[in-house]
Order: structure tokens, then C-alpha cells, then sequence
């Protein structure tokens, strides 16, 4: 089964990169530029897992991952962001996320965060 990749950050220079990175090793990649799009996607059903920036306009990435958990989602969450603060990270790692990137990160530890991920299952398992 191809892994279905949905990447969820409001600057659309980060999802664009992440596309074309996943893309180019046979994901199949969804972006969206909001949580709440997300969420109102038929691609929350299917992701394997989910690439986050934690700091985005609207809904933040930690409460997209409350709220995906509170509708019984259970594909890994990865969290980036461009500020990489300890007890947000904690956070982040204690509401049950998988990975947290500082931005830029290079694009060897986003490929080892998506592959444990996809180790751990996914699409809603």
C-alpha cells in the first residue's frame, strides 16, 4: 500500500519542499495551509501519517493533534517548527507526537521521522 503523507504549515515554501522531498521518494503527498483544512478533508481518513508545523495561524498544530486524536485518528504525528522552544516540545512529545523538527532541518532527519513514523502504522490505525 503507497503511504499517504498529509503536510499541514501556513508558509507554502515549507509545504512545497516537504512535497517535492516525500514526493520524490514515492509518497503520495497531500498539503494543505491550515489545520482546519486538514480536518475538513477527506485525507484525514487516509494519512499515514502527518507532517505539522506546530506554530500556524487559526488552529495550532498541537491542538490539531488533540483534536485529530479526540476524533480517533491515530496516524503518527511529526511536528516542525521555527521555534523550537524545550516545553513546547514536550508538550508536543507528551500529547503524543512522534518527531519534532526545528526548521530548517535537513531533509535526512525528516526521511528517518517518516519512516519510523510509517514503522509505527498509520491510516488511521
Amino acid at each position: 500500500m503507497l503511504a499517504v503523507i498529509s503536510v499541514i504549515d501556513d508558509d507554502a515554501a515549507v509545504r512545497d519542499a516537504t512535497d517535492n522531498l516525500l514526493s520524490s521518494l514515492g509518497y503520495l503527498v497531500h498539503t494543505f495551509a491550515s489545520a482546519e483544512e486538514f480536518l475538513q478533508s477527506t485525507h484525514l481518513q487516509d494519512s499515514s501519517c502527518v507532517v505539522a508545523d506546530v506554530q500556524m495561524s487559526g488552529m495550532s498544530g498541537l491542538d490539531l493533534l488533540l483534536q485529530m486524536r479526540a476524533q480517533g485518528y491515530n496516524a503518527p504525528v511529526i511536528f516542525i517548527t521555527a521555534f523550537p522552544e524545550e516545553t513546547v516540545r514536550d508538550r508536543a512529545l507528551k500529547a503524543g507526537a512522534i518527531g519534532f523538527l526545528a526548521k530548517p532541518f535537513g531533509a535526512p532527519a525528516l526521511i528517518k521521522c517518516v519512516e519510523s513514523a510509517l514503522r509505527r502504522g498509520g491510516a488511521g490505525s
